[in-house]
């Protein structure tokens, strides 16, 4: 495995984003963060703290479990469900911004989006990611991406965060390219 992106890196594309978000939404009055386990949930607890600092106030962020609605649902091990957080203002004419770490296919965002459909209907929807890595099945774009790292199919794109792994790092693993 190689290093694609060490801690301070993260760090650095953690908060262009959360300036982002700021700037597209004119501030954090109307948005809601949804992390998408388990990853993204950690992503966007922290990008949801560094808007609080920018911003002085507080941010609503939850979590919304996609299991249910991936379309490979029959072919993956059987997984526990994780439990959709909402936030207490919801996200009915909400500006959401769905998290996740990594960008690939498009088919867990088209996931989020189906389960996002049954909690309410929010005001605009937008995509962060800290890594996109391209080759999309699904006409699916992010709206900030922390690190765009292009990689050959056969390879793997691991995010390893300091809450699950112990660590913040993003590594390549399998063939070169």
């Amino acid at each position: 495995m190689s290093l694609a992106l060490p801690a301070p890196d993260i760090a650095r594309a953690l908060m262009r984003i959360s300036h982002e978000i700021l700037e597209r939404n004119n501030g954090s009055g109307n948005i809601t963060l949804l992390g998408i386990p388990t990853r993204g949930a950690h992503l966007a607890t922290r990008i949801a703290a560094l808007i609080e600092s920018i911003e002085k106030a507080p941010v609503q962020v939850g979590m919304l479990d996609i299991t249910l609605h991936r379309d490979d649902l029959r072919t993956i091990a059987p997984r526990a469900l994780m439990p959709t957080l909402i936030p207490a203002l919801g996200v009915e004419g909400r500006d959401v911004i769905l998290i996740d770490d990594v960008l690939f296919s498009g088919r867990t965002i088209r996931a989020a989006l189906d389960a996002l459909g049954e909690v309410g209907r929010p005001r605009t929807v937008q995509l962060a990611t800290l890594i996109d890595r391209g080759h999309r099945q699904l006409p699916i774009r992010a709206d900030y991406v922390g690190k765009n790292l292009p990689t050959a199919l056969d390879q793997s794109v691991v995010v390893h965060l300091i809450e699950l792994d112990g660590t913040d790092e993003v590594l390549i693993s399998g063939a070169e390219k």
